[in-house]
């Protein structure tokens, strides 16, 4: 149903990691009051699955080095919908507000007017730590957690800070770095991280076609990296991942015979 008055609104949800389980009740209460739901390529179908019946559905995702609708047309489209009345949800995967562009697309929208409210998501990191059992912090192996980028607008290289991050008691989780990882690797081990410094390596985390491989910086360093895996990936790299539960570890064993995460550590 369209808005009242002649003027829309947008609202900015985050969808978590594919769980529909994960989503907040202020996130599903915003996706079933839309009109139009404009939404990224990481967002579950099972979450896509709780819009409405006849509730407009418009497809901006993009892929590594694909990006069919650019985020400036993106920022245009959530404008001229709410400027024609339009209750738009704009659901991102994870939290729009960690490297989901949420604050960007927030800057044009009160800049032209429209009103603008937020749902949170359960970030990557947080739901693969649910799901895998392993922890961002714990008391005797990790005191801090930070959360980087592994990939850089317009494939700009990576610039962070290498010394602060390369630390045996900070868990690292890296997001959207999996064709830069080697080069992370190398990097952290450049500035004191140990070879074997332990990696989970997480591909769909929460959903049901989950996939763990455990392994460690220095085989990710020496093999390739540009390998293409079969949905999004998260690493989470410090000794917390030696707390990774029993089942977990069976499970892993098993993954490690699948070709597509084989060619991870041995491509």
């Amino acid at each position: 149903m369209l808005n009242g008055s002649n003027q829309g609104e947008v609202f900015l949800i985050g969808a978590g990691p594919g769980d529909p389980e994960l989503l907040t009740l202020k996130a599903l209460r915003m996706i079933q009051e839309a009109d139009v739901v404009v939404h990224d390529r990481l967002v579950s179908k099972a979450i896509l699955d709780l819009i409405p019946d006849g509730v407009e559905r418009i497809d901006v995702g993009k892929k590594p080095n694909h990006h069919p609708v650019p985020q400036h047309k993106i920022n245009t489209l959530l404008k001229d919908l709410a400027e024609r009345g339009r209750r738009v949800a704009r659901l991102k995967g994870g939290d729009p507000m960690v490297f989901g562009r949420g604050s960007e697309e927030a800057a044009v929208l009160r800049d032209a007017g429209i009103p603008v409210s937020f749902a949170p998501g359960i970030t990557a990191a947080q739901g693969v730590s649910a799901s895998t059992g392993v922890p961002l912090t714990h008391r005797g192996l990790a005191t801090s957690v930070r959360f980087v980028t592994g990939h850089c607008r317009a494939d700009m290289p990576l610039d962070l800070d290498w010394d602060g991050l390369a630390h045996v008691d900070t868990t690292l989780v890296v997001y959207m770095g999996h064709a830069n990882m080697q080069h992370i690797a190398g990097e952290l081990m450049q500035h004191g991280l140990p070879s074997d410094h332990p990696v989970l390596v997480v591909v769909n985390g929460t959903r049901p076609n989950e996939s763990r491989l455990v392994t460690h910086l220095g085989a990710l360093q020496t093999k390739r990296a540009v390998i293409a895996v079969p949905g999004p990936v998260l690493f989470i790299i410090g000794r917390v991942v030696s707390l990774l539960d029993g089942e977990g570890r069976a499970e892993t064993n098993a993954i490690l015979q699948a070709p597509e995460l084989r060619q991870v550590l041995h491509g």
